[in-house]
């Protein structure tokens, strides 16, 4: 399904959001909506977006989760501040 995708993004963004609840929209025309779930209603985020827009827009929108360093990843970025 075309949708699986965009349905990943934003699982993925609403674990990264703690007290928001984000919404996909599809419209007629294949085009996706982001939605915020608000008391009273629902508030719309984005515009009508391609797959590949939409995707993009999610991952940029919110709290970014922090890149995972490694022992080996630190131990090197020690290393290059030591030689500078």
């Amino acid at each position: 399904m075309r949708s699986t995708r965009a349905t990943a993004a934003v699982a993925r963004l609403n674990q990264r959001s703690e007290g928001h609840h984000y919404l996909l929209v599809v419209t007629g025309s294949g085009q996706f909506l982001l939605r915020e779930r608000v008391d009273g209603g629902d508030k719309q985020i984005s515009d009508a977006l391609s797959l590949d827009d939409f995707v993009r827009f999610v991952n940029a929108t919110g709290p970014q989760p922090a890149p995972r360093m490694t022992k080996n990843d630190a131990a090197f970025a020690k290393q290059l501040v030591r030689k500078l």
